[in-house]
């Protein structure tokens, strides 16, 4: 049991590695890189949410709070070091240590769901308004100004580590963060499949019935809520060096809802689902923005709305529904088949 296990998990790993690199391979055939970079960040953010929402139940208007803190504290590391490496491991730790402070006080308090939903938009409005409120020169963390609502610009991009003059950008910097994306998706993969994944989606079902069992609930839905952080957390911060600034307007209430709208559309409990749906709407939001004539918003509420009440499971999962009908069609015609040239000799 254990070596079939192994084996099929062995067979998703290969096979995402070379789906994932045709994919990477392809796409900049289609769509520029710059654009492509910030659709795959955008990818590994939705991840996160997909990863506390669709397997561990935690509704969460706050992943826009954990990307904004980890596009800011990368900028103002980056500032005062000078180079990207340290920065980049600061940005996911830090915000992965505020979630923790965070869920654990949510978590141990035993907050309803309503209550988790409430207090993460409220942290994500109370950091908008402060980030907002600093404009003034004597808001500075070492050599870096917060700048206020003219965010901080001018800081150190990527580049390799160890070598602050050579800068990762343009197709290096998309081929970076879209290993970064297959990486993350793997993590969250082998997470997912290991006892503590499984008792993840075991509370999710079932809360109550797992604290029975012996299992500390708060706990673990610290952990797994500070994990899906500290992925939003590298995506701000690789977000931070693709657009070369920071600004406020990473904490809005919009962005934290385009996240949700994201995991829905593609799919609540998968781990593809959100990753498509934050590309695919990413690059829809892209495409609109080049005309006038219609509102961005008013067309991601339609498009919420038509996938609420035709598509509610979400895009990847109705399409693996399909696929998965078609195939086993195609498999039943085969024996009828078979029996009638039986029949006829």
């Amino acid at each position: 049991m254990g070596g079939s296990a192994t084996r099929s998990a062995a067979r998703e790993v290969i096979l995402t590695l070379v789906v994932a690199a045709i994919l990477i391979a392809a796409m900049p055939l289609l769509i520029g890189t710059y654009t492509l970079t910030v659709l795959v960040i955008y990818g590994m953010l939705g991840l996160s949410l997909g990863l506390i929402w669709g397997f561990g139940g935690i509704l969460c208007f706050g992943q826009a709070a954990f990307f904004g803190l980890g596009a800011y504290i990368y900028a103002i590391s980056a500032v005062n070091i000078g180079e990207s490496t340290l920065p980049m491991i600061l940005a996911v730790l830090l915000t992965a240590g505020f979630a923790l402070l965070l869920g654990a006080m949510m978590f141990y308090g035993r907050l309803t769901d309503v209550y988790l939903g409430v207090i993460t938009l409220v942290v994500t409005l109370i950091l908008f308004k402060f980030i907002n409120s600093t404009a003034g020169p004597q808001y500075v963390i070492g050599e870096a100004r917060l700048g206020g609502f003219n965010g901080i610009p001018g800081f150190q991009t990527l580049n390799v580590p160890g070598d602050p003059g050579a800068y990762i950008w343009g197709d290096a910097l998309y081929y970076v963060c879209a290993v970064a994306l297959v990486i993350v998706f793997l993590l969250v993969t082998w997470l997912l499949r290991s006892s503590f994944g499984r008792i993840a989606v075991g509370i999710r079902e079932n809360e109550t019935r797992m604290a029975l069992m012996g299992y500390d609930v708060a706990a673990r839905k610290t952990v797994l809520f500070a994990i899906g952080a500290a992925i939003a957390g590298l995506a701000g911060a690789l977000f931070a060096s693709w657009a070369e600034i920071v600004t406020p307007t990473l904490f809005s209430l919009g962005q934290s809802a385009e996240i949700i709208i994201w995991c829905i559309v593609g799919g609540l409990g998968t781990r593809l689902g959100p990753v498509v749906g934050a590309a695919g709407l990413a690059y829809l939001e892209f495409v609109l923005g080049q005309q006038s004539m219609i509102d961005n918003t008013l067309i991601m509420g339609l498009v919420l709305v038509i996938f609420v009440l035709f598509l509610p499971r979400g895009l990847v999962p109705a399409i693996a529904s399909l696929w998965q009908g078609s195939v086993g069609a195609f498999g039943r015609r085969r024996p009828v088949r078979r029996m009638r040239r039986a029949r006829h000799g």
